[in-house]
């Protein structure tokens, strides 16, 4: 019997999920390629599901619950999933935001803010309702957001003025000198022009029937997370969000059950000079 080290028995080391590669598309269903993910990784998630079946994503069976599961799972402490999302209002509201946003609370997020995402030149009246121009934006964070780098603008005028403060139950208006700023932070109703030009200048994205605009999935991009992090969209369709995410210096992880979506999304990644990490469509 001899004590050579190099004929003992190894013991056998489990790795434990693999972490996925950055900078790469993935063909397949969303919540089945993250669950073979470890936990914990995912700075910030940008998406929008396809809600209440209002438009054809090739036969494509949305289970909410098990993508919402495993956001949870995935996200880090600290991280945010944005949840664009709206609701039928044909015979009345179907309130699918609402419940979905209360299943998220349930897995144990944080109903971090309710956002709004205003249309501003949506074309559809309606003939006994106010036209429908918004859509909700939840953000969801596992914990106190780490990350907030507020979007500014410019106020109307500045300096020092006498403000309104501190008014209590009498209902009396108080006043006191204090400096207006120059800039503010936005509010939390976000407007944007959609259709070309609005949404995206690349034609070949409207090959998807619903995106939401560019400059929303940067403006949000750029407020949870910070250069270097990694974005998810677990059904990134035209690859808006990828696409954002690399011009942001950001990586990110595109995941789509449609090929098809995803040679769009790989074809404004390349025009726009960002390559894709090895084989886009491998499963």
């Amino acid at each position: 019997m001899t004590n050579d080290p190099m004929n003992a028995v190894q013991p056998e080391i489990f790795a434990g999920p693999a972490m996925p590669t950055p900078n790469r598309l993935r063909l397949g269903d969303g919540a089945e390629i993250m669950r073979q993910w470890p936990e914990n990784f995912i700075d910030l998630t940008v998406t929008s599901p396809p809600y209440d079946n209002l438009r054809d994503y090739k036969q494509y069976v949305f289970d909410f619950e098990s993508i919402a599961t495993q956001l949870y799972r995935i996200t880090r402490q600290g991280g945010v999933v944005v949840w664009v999302v709206g609701d039928r209002i044909n015979g009345g509201r179907s309130l699918t935001s609402f419940r979905q946003a209360l299943f998220f609370q349930g897995l144990g997020f944080d109903m971090h803010d309710v956002m709004i995402y205003q249309k501003k030149n949506t074309p559809f009246m309606r003939k006994t309702a106010y036209t429908n121009a918004y859509e909700m934006m939840f953000v969801l964070s596992k914990g106190a957001p780490t990350t907030f780098n507020p979007i500014k603008e410019k106020t109307v005028r500045s300096g020092f003025e006498k403000l309104t403060h501190n008014k209590l139950s009498d209902g009396i208006n108080k006043k006191r000198v204090a400096e207006l700023k120059k800039e503010k932070t936005k509010t939390n109703i976000w407007s944007y022009a959609v259709g070309l030009g609005g949404t995206t200048s690349d034609k070949i994205a409207f090959q998807h029937p619903a995106m939401f605009p560019e400059k929303l999935a940067q403006d949000h991009i750029l407020s949870w997370s910070d250069e270097g992090d990694l974005l998810l969209d677990p059904m990134c369709g035209a690859g808006t969000t990828c696409k954002m995410a690399a011009i942001n210096k950001r990586n990110y992880i595109g995941i789509d059950i449609s090929q098809e979506y995803l040679d769009v999304a790989k074809y404004r990644l390349e025009q726009n000079g960002i390559a894709v990490c090895g084989d886009y469509y491998e499963r």
